[in-house]
């Protein structure tokens, strides 16, 4: 929490998802950034050195869907995962389920055995 009249605790938005590890390397975090995928309250960001603190909310995209996250704290190291955990609340809303692929339901063209089989099956039906 800020206290009035103090200077909030800040750091680079590159540098924070790296440490609560939505990302392998700041790098493309920085990128990310810069492609203009990130926003920060609301509000589109386009520099990796946008500054960001608890109670900023970031929505991102991050492999095939969105997140939605908000800082809890700032860290001063990449630490081990349940530490980057601590770090940030999530609220990406939940993952509608996807239906399975569909089965293969034998229609289509024939594999060389079906056609064998047919040819057995139709010369039975001349007899």
């Amino acid at each position: 929490m800020s206290v009035p009249g103090q200077p909030r605790d800040t750091m680079r938005a590159d540098k924070w998802l790296w440490h609560a590890r939505f990302f392998k390397t700041r790098g493309l975090a920085a990128k990310v950034i810069a492609g203009g995928h990130l926003r920060v309250n609301a509000g589109k960001v386009h520099k990796p050195a946008q500054a960001v603190g608890p109670g900023d909310v970031l929505t991102f995209p991050q492999a095939r869907r969105v997140r939605v996250v908000k800082i809890v704290a700032l860290s001063e190291r990449r630490g081990p995962a349940p530490e980057a955990r601590a770090l940030y609340d999530d609220l990406t809303p939940p993952a509608d389920p996807t239906p399975p692929a569909p089965r293969f339901d034998g229609g289509g063209r024939p594999s060389g055995k079906d056609r064998r089989n047919a040819r057995l099956y139709d010369r039975g039906q001349l007899d």
